[in-house]
């Protein structure tokens, strides 16, 4: 599986062999925050992606370049 960020705020899973998407997740939305503070979705650029001890942490919001401003570090545990 390929995980890859998109400057919609999508996130997508991706089959390694075929490219085919697995599953996605918009993220342009804005988020209940766990510590009160209104958070916001955006674009997913750079290295915003890193996954350890069975989570994956996602930063959206990349406002450079006319894309989509946001403040949201989100984190997915995968399904078992």
């Amino acid at each position: 599986m390929v995980i890859q960020g998109g400057l919609d705020g999508r996130l997508y899973a991706l089959d390694a062999k075929d490219g085919r998407a697995l599953w996605t997740y918009d993220t342009l939305r804005e988020f209940e925050a766990i510590n009160g503070v209104k958070a916001k979705g955006g674009s997913i650029d750079s290295a915003s992606i890193v996954a350890a001890n069975g989570l994956l942490f996602v930063g959206s919001g990349y406002g450079m370049f006319g894309q989509a401003p946001g403040n949201a570090l989100l984190a997915f545990r995968p399904a078992k």
